[in-house]
């Protein structure tokens, strides 16, 4: 191994020895007072608002910037849009309600709880509708962590380098934890007829979403939810009920959800013909892809979070698989020359967002920084070379190859591709 190399190794006791080396450097300049800490501070000289002015806690002043972002040219309004969350500002594994993802297909529809029901028929011995307070009494509620995906995150990037940030590059994900009850539960209670097989799954916005779940999975880990992160749904993540197929796209994930049908075979829905589907080089698609892929992206250093100063950093990231429970995440400092494992940190769940971290030491030089993801199956992250020699170019969904970023000398961070 060169000593190139080994400047761009990865390694806790280096990094210790750096971080060692500018405590110490602090500490030689201790004779020159910091009035931040010497003197008293605006803030502790009057008393602060009380209790009853913020019924609802929102983030401080100072971190305003976090917000979701859109790219407005990516779709011809709107209210069939998307809009990214900024994985590039959170840390751990749970994303905050207000900054969890939007996709939609007719805009935000507000429905109150009332009014809202949720009908099962088709192949079923009691066809029933049940409203919301039905639902919230209905035995074997559950809470599960999941990590929900659009199909789409990462499509820009199929031909090649575009959005200049994880937040536009990968921002279509987001992980909470989830309350409500199995869909079994339901279908039990209604009894699924012997050649029921399918589901169609519909939404109750103006754009009527409607998917084709095969019963197996339904039955296996498919929820309906009510709440997120321990409070109700927001409109926009499909108040007040919207289904949960974990592991797989988000376009799945029925929101508003107000109808299940039970059949003996798949309906074959706009969303699953002429959309979300993979066309292939030779012009044929790739149907029922459902599954998300094993998937990473380093969230800091980044476009948007480039190295804040030369010396000890922390790499940070996320892994996650439609698959089950990542195992390994290895991160390399080089475009791949010398990989080394991430540390995980935080819950290890299946379906779920997972955090990574990895210690350097930067000394200016250029960095070409990856996270490639191994689940518990034992299917590795792609290179976008990779999957373009199976896939070709012509698709927008699923695109689970490695990101790269480019740390310049000067700190400055962009997305770029090497072969």
């Amino acid at each position: 191994m060169g000593s190139e190399d080994r400047k761009l190794r990865l390694g806790r006791r280096g990094f210790l020895g750096a971080a060692a080396s500018v405590l110490a450097a602090a500490g030689a300049r201790a004779d020159a007072p910091d009035p931040a800490i010497t003197e008293v501070q605006e803030w502790a000289r009057v008393l602060g608002d009380g209790v009853a002015t913020r019924p609802y806690g929102k983030p401080s002043q100072f971190e305003k910037h976090v917000v979701r972002r859109d790219v407005e040219w990516l779709t011809a309004s709107r209210e069939s849009s998307v809009s990214f969350t900024p994985l590039h500002e959170l840390d751990g594994i749970i994303t905050p309600n207000g900054l969890c993802f939007e996709r939609h297909h007719a805009g935000i529809a507000e429905i109150g709880p009332q009014k809202h029901r949720l009908m099962v028929h088709g192949l079923v011995e009691r066809p029933m509708v049940f409203t919301m307070a039905e639902l919230r009494r209905f035995p074997g509620r559950t809470n599960r962590i999941y990590f929900l995906e659009c199909a789409a995150n990462s499509g820009m990037e199929w031909r090649g380098a575009q959005l200049n940030g994880c937040q536009f590059t990968h921002g279509m994900v987001h992980n909470v934890m989830y309350t409500g009850l199995p869909l079994k539960a339901l279908l039990d209670h209604c009894g699924v007829r012997t050649n029921g097989k399918w589901l169609l799954v519909e939404g109750g916005d103006a754009s009527l979403m409607t998917r084709s779940i095969p019963l197996d999975k339904a039955m296996k880990d498919c929820m309906v939810a009510w709440a997120m992160n321990g409070e109700a749904l927001r409109p926009e993540q499909g108040y007040p009920l919207r289904l949960l197929v974990p592991g797989w796209e988000g376009n799945m994930w029925i929101k508003w959800l107000r109808r299940i049908e039970i059949g003996d075979q798949p309906w074959h829905q706009r969303e699953e013909t002429s959309k979300y589907t993979d066309l292939l080089a030779d012009g044929r698609a790739r149907r029922f892809t459902w599954i998300m892929d094993a998937k990473s992206v380093v969230t800091s250093p980044s476009p948007q979070a480039p190295p804040a100063a030369k010396g000890p950093n922390v790499l940070s990231g996320l892994a996650w698989s439609g698959r089950g429970t990542i195992k390994r995440v290895d991160v390399t400092l080089d475009g791949g020359r010398n990989w080394r494992p991430a540390r995980i940190d935080g819950p290890v769940l299946p379906l779920s967002l997972v955090r990574f971290y990895a210690e350097f030491d930067w000394s200016g030089q250029e960095l070409l920084i990856q996270s490639r993801a191994i689940d518990e199956t034992g299917y590795v992250q792609p290179t976008k070379g990779e999957l373009r020699q199976v896939r070709g170019v012509n698709s927008i969904y699923h695109n689970n190859g490695i990101q790269t970023w480019l740390v310049r000398a000067d700190g400055q961070t962009e997305n770029v591709e090497i072969s």
